[in-house]
């Protein structure tokens, strides 16, 4: 009773108590989730912190570092705790969209039979997704978003849990064409992997050269992941820190009533209101897995950097000048 009297002084809002008890299960899941998957994956905590806030909250991830920072591991070993169906793509300059959503064909009774693509499961992994022309890359627009693809004027509904976690190389190298910025907004997360420190990549040498494989456990089913979805967004949150997320993506786009001097000379387009909504799903996601009821704005804080920075699209003075996303955004705090 103390509890929920507390969250409804915070928030105005109830919290059931049977959601409390979740929430606990919740930490307890996450906690282990995170032993299993360091069996394999050393170091990039914060990519795996934010990996698994983007599942909890029904968002998608992308994955930026130069080859040979783990990208794809961390992503299969993820997807092997998670316990749920895995499919890996290649995305290559030749791939068209129907090796990613299907075709129909004509089998031996001259009707037309829909074969599924690698789209249906829960969890893709698109390595290398901006090696592929922005047309392929389209083929998954409706499917991050709408859970659902359209082929041959046919709808076809996707499994659920769905998520697309995908990689991609600096757009520096050669042989890359850069996401839209359509297809940018609907990852949830853009996180950057960097190099390992020293100690770690001594443990990863140590650990890859070695003949001893580590055994990953699955530690949750897809109604596991489906349920918990479901009660990140049951968290309550208080009117302040609502309003604080919107004000933040409201100074993101120049020449509007909050942006700062900084944004209006050195930003060409800011974020959408699809960032406000995952900034307050991912801080309910984050206070959750810290064992918190209700999100505050440290939360947000806290998720910001990697929902916003490639929400935002820089122009050439800030270019010229050096100006980076992570300065841009931690001027707004």
């Amino acid at each position: 009773m103390i509890l929920k009297n507390a969250i409804l002084k915070i928030t105005g809002k109830k919290i059931n108590m049977s959601d409390v008890a979740a929430l606990k299960q919740l930490v307890e899941k996450h906690t282990a989730l995170k032993q299993e998957i360091g069996k394999i994956i050393i170091g990039q905590n914060k990519a795996v912190d934010h990996i698994l806030l983007s599942i909890l909250s029904g968002g998608h991830s992308l994955l930026i570092g130069v080859p040979g920072l783990a990208k794809t591991l961390i992503v299969n070993t993820i997807a092997q705790t998670l316990g749920l169906d895995f499919k890996r793509i290649q995305f290559t300059p030749d791939l068209m969209p129907s090796d990613i959503l299907g075709s129909e064909i004509l089998d031996e009774t001259n009707h037309f039979k829909f074969i599924k693509g690698p789209i249906f499961s829960n969890i893709i992994l698109a390595d290398e997704i901006n090696r592929t022309p922005p047309k392929t890359q389209a083929a998954l627009l409706e499917a991050m978003q709408e859970r659902s693809v359209t082929v041959a004027g046919h709808h076809h509904t996707l499994a659920k849990p769905f998520f697309v976690l995908a990689t991609q190389n600096p757009i520096e190298q050669e042989g890359t064409y850069p996401l839209p910025e359509a297809q940018l907004d609907r990852f949830m997360f853009s996180i950057n992997l960097e190099y390992p420190t020293f100690n770690e990549e001594i443990e990863v040498v140590k650990t890859t050269t070695s003949d001893i494989k580590a055994v990953i456990n699955p530690l949750l089913s897809a109604n596991e992941i489906n349920e918990f979805q479901h009660l990140i967004r049951r968290i309550p949150v208080a009117d302040n820190v609502i309003e604080y997320a919107v004000k933040l993506v409201s100074k993101t786009r120049p020449n509007s009533i909050n942006a700062p001097e900084i944004v209006n000379n050195y930003i060409d387009w800011g974020a959408g209101p699809r960032a406000s909504q995952n900034l307050i799903l991912a801080a309910k996601a984050n206070a959750a897995v810290n064992g918190k009821y209700s999100p505050d704005i440290e939360d947000v804080q806290e998720v910001a950097y990697a929902i916003l920075k490639h929400r935002i699209v820089k122009n050439y003075k800030a270019e010229a000048e050096g100006v980076t996303e992570k300065q841009v955004i931690e001027s707004l705090f």
